[in-house]
């Protein structure tokens, strides 16, 4: 019993806190997947210019050592 007793004396700001933790987790897990997301587009986009030709590396004002400088580096960077 004194545990019902003591939820019911609690504050309302003491049993608001447990969803606004739900929240702001739930926030930080949303930007961390929009992040790592971003990360992986900007990887693919580094991969597909090591695929590109010279030619079409031209058209869009790139060398084959920038292609290639550029494809190479970590998805993180």
């Amino acid at each position: 019993m004194n545990t019902i007793d003591a939820l019911g004396r609690s504050s309302p700001s003491q049993l608001r806190r447990l969803p606004s933790l739900g929240r702001r987790l739930g926030a930080v897990l949303f930007a961390g997947i929009v992040r790592f997301d971003r990360m992986m587009e900007r990887r693919r986009s580094r991969l597909a210019l090591l695929e590109l030709t010279d030619d079409q590396l031209k058209d869009i004002g790139l060398s084959h050592a920038d292609a290639h400088r550029e494809g190479v580096r970590p998805f993180w960077d």
